[in-house]
C-alpha cells in the first residue's frame, strides 16, 4: 500500500506530471464526444415528449449536466486549492488555474440554458430565484478567480489569493444544491437523486447521465490539455522543459 501511494505522489511533480496529462487527455476528448453524441441523440431524438411540459423539456440534458459540473468543478477547484495552501505543492495551483475556465463556461451554460427553459416555463427568462440567484453568484466567483490570479504578477502569490477565494466561495456550492429545499422557489426539485428512485422515463435518465458522464470526461479532458500549457509557462527556465520535443521543434 505504502509503494501504491508513492508511485501516485510521484506524480505531484510538474515534471512526471506533464506527460501523464498528454497521454490520458486525448482519451478522455473521445470518450467525451461518443458520450456526448449518445446522449444527444438519446435525448433530443429518442426520449419520450414530457406530458407537461412538451419538447420544451429537451433542453434538460444540456441545462442539467452544465449545472451538475458548475458545481463539481468549483469543489475540485477548493481541493487542490486546500492541497497547495497546505502542502505548498506547485502543481495544485495549475490545477485549479486549469479548471476555473471550464467551471465558468458550465456556469454560463447552466445560466443560459435555464433562461431558455424558464422563458416558456415561468413566463420570463429570468427571476430572483434562490436557485437562479446562488447560480449567478457561483458564475462571478469563477469570474472574480480568473481576474483575481490574472492580476497578480507572482504566480505563488497568485495561487495562494485564488486559493483562498476558492475555498470562501466554495460555502455558496451546498447553498446551490440545497436552495430548493430551504426557500420555496420557483424552481423544481431535482429529477435524479441519491436517496429516491428517478422520477422520469428510463430513456430521459439514460439521455442525461450519458450527458452527464460526457461532461465529466470533457471537463478532465480540457483541463488536463490546459494544464500543460500552464506547466510549459510556469516551467519554462527549468532544463527538462528545454529537453521536450515540442519545445525544440
Amino acid at each position: 500500500m505504502n509503494n501504491k501511494f508513492i508511485h501516485w505522489f510521484h506524480f505531484a511533480s510538474p515534471q512526471t506530471f506533464y506527460p501523464l496529462a498528454g497521454k490520458l487527455w486525448p482519451w478522455f476528448a473521445g470518450v467525451a464526444t461518443l458520450l456526448g453524441l449518445a446522449g444527444l441523440w438519446i435525448g433530443f431524438f429518442v426520449a419520450p415528449t414530457d406530458f407537461q411540459q412538451g419538447e420544451g423539456y429537451r433542453i434538460i440534458f444540456v441545462h442539467v449536466p452544465a449545472s451538475w459540473m458548475s458545481m463539481i468543478i468549483y469543489l475540485a477547484m477548493a481541493f487542490w486549492a486546500l492541497l497547495g495552501l497546505t502542502l505548498n505543492t506547485r502543481l495544485s495551483g495549475m490545477m485549479t488555474k486549469a479548471l476555473a475556465p471550464t467551471g465558468a463556461l458550465f456556469a454560463f451554460l447552466s445560466l443560459w440554458t435555464g433562461a431558455l427553459w424558464g422563458k416558456p416555463m415561468w413566463g420570463a427568462w429570468w427571476v430572483w430565484d434562490a436557485r437562479l440567484t446562488s447560480e449567478l453568484i457561483l458564475f462571478f466567483l469563477y469570474l472574480g478567480y480568473i481576474a483575481l490570479t490574472s492580476a497578480i504578477d507572482d504566480p505563488r502569490r497568485a495561487d495562494k489569493a485564488g486559493g483562498l477565494l476558492a475555498l470562501v466561495g466554495a460555502i455558496n456550492v451546498p447553498i446551490i444544491y440545497f436552495s430548493v429545499k430551504w426557500w420555496n422557489t420557483l424552481h423544481q426539485g431535482a429529477s435524479v437523486s441519491m436517496t429516491q428512485a428517478p422520477s422520469m422515463a428510463k430513456l430521459m435518465l439514460w439521455g442525461m447521465l450519458l450527458m452527464a458522464l460526457s461532461c465529466w470526461a470533457y471537463a478532465i479532458a480540457i483541463c488536463l490539455y490546459r494544464v500543460r500549457s500552464i506547466i510549459l509557462v510556469r516551467e519554462r527556465h527549468a532544463q527538462w522543459v528545454a529537453e521536450l520535443p515540442e519545445v525544440k521543434a
